[in-house]
């Protein structure tokens, strides 16, 4: 009950901590880079176990723990493998004709492997992102009681096994950068997490019986995510640069309906990269484009991830996200101006300009 009590508060806590830290961030958060790590802790509720004609309920809110290990891809990719705790106490057995209250606890490790995908969206100062990941989950339960007043003997119900079983969960969450620690964010998430039913061996009245427990759990969690990748940009040391240079413009063409790179427009971005210290450049400018062939809509967000891929692979290639400022026109701002429908290739750009 005391650790209980003390994971409730730290996520009631976690709220204003994470407000006070949007005052702090930067307007925009970049996707994740490299390697990280993360914790997390919070509440979890495990739903009922019925097989076998007995329903097993549990006490809730039980308590969940996580670790993490993670590479991000900087396009809002990220694998992790992961390594969780979860424990609920029993509360009560219910079967036809009887109820009784028992004592003892479920507890479940699981290892996991996920995939999660960071949102183009900012929800101020916030990123959201979601997932899902498979593994492998250990769950032990050690669970008795009786079934009525009295009872010592034949109503009396038992469960002490431990078993293993495929695991499953999905995810969605937010990370709140904080800008005076680069590469450090805190999180908020939350996850429904299941395995394949447990059998696992029980007594009952004075009889084995086999109950497959079926091990299904909400769970709500607030934790820190340290990013190396984003503190690496974040100090890398300015080169000698010669004298300031005027503004320079790069030109990124992408395949009709595409945001991904092709070799020439990685090519092209390296060298706006490069040029960006010899011109003493203190801020970039990434702009979308795209061709009138889809409904304006589409193409706003069509150029928003052209835009954002760009950006990515510039802050890959060592330049501060901080000095990448990110915009979108949709079609709105063709360079070759054409019919509605038209699919101009010259349109479907990316236009970075060196200040």
């Amino acid at each position: 009950m005391r650790m209980r009590t003390g994971l409730l508060a730290a996520t009631i806590l976690a709220a204003p901590v994470a407000a006070h830290a949007q005052l702090f961030a930067p307007p925009a958060y970049s996707p994740t880079a490299g390697v990280y790590i993360g914790a997390g802790a919070g509440i979890n509720y495990m739903l009922d176990s019925k097989d076998n004609g007995i329903k097993i309920q549990h006490e809730n809110p039980g308590w969940v723990g996580v670790l993490s290990v993670g590479y991000g891809f900087g396009n809002g990719f990220r694998l992790e493998v992961e390594g969780s705790a979860r424990s609920n106490d029993a509360r009560r057995v219910r079967g036809t004709g009887f109820t009784g209250n028992t004592e003892g606890e479920t507890r479940t490790y699981a290892a996991m492997f996920n995939v999660l995908y960071e949102l183009p969206i900012t929800i101020p100062f916030a990123r959201p992102y979601i997932g899902g990941g498979i593994g492998y989950a250990f769950q032990h339960t050690d669970i008795n009681g009786n079934t009525g007043p009295g009872n010592v003997g034949p109503g009396r119900f038992r469960v002490d096994d431990q078993s293993g079983n495929f695991a499953y969960q999905g995810i969605a969450g937010l990370a709140i950068p904080i800008a005076s620690v680069p590469g450090l964010s805190l999180t908020a998430e939350y996850r429904f997490f299941g395995t394949l039913a447990q059998d696992q061996r029980a007594t009952f009245a004075g009889r084995g019986i086999q109950h497959d427990y079926q091990n299904l759990n909400h769970s709500v969690l607030a934790g820190l995510r340290y990013s190396f990748g984003q503190r690496a940009v974040a100090q890398a040391a300015p080169e000698a640069a010669p004298p300031p240079a005027t503004a320079r413009t790069y030109l990124v063409f992408f395949d009709w309906n595409r945001a991904d790179l092709t070799d020439r427009a990685r090519q092209i971005i390296g060298e706006a990269a490069s040029a960006a210290p010899r011109v003493q450049s203190t801020r970039i400018e990434v702009a979308g484009h795209a061709d009138r062939s889809g409904t304006p809509a589409y193409n706003q967000g069509l150029s928003q991830r052209r835009a954002n891929t760009v950006a990515a692979e510039l802050v890959s290639r060592g330049v501060s996200r901080e000095m990448i400022s990110i915009s979108a026109f949709g079609e709105t701002r063709p360079l070759v101006p054409t019919a509605d429908g038209v699919r101009e290739p010259q349109n479907r750009r990316v236009e970075i300009v060196l200040r």
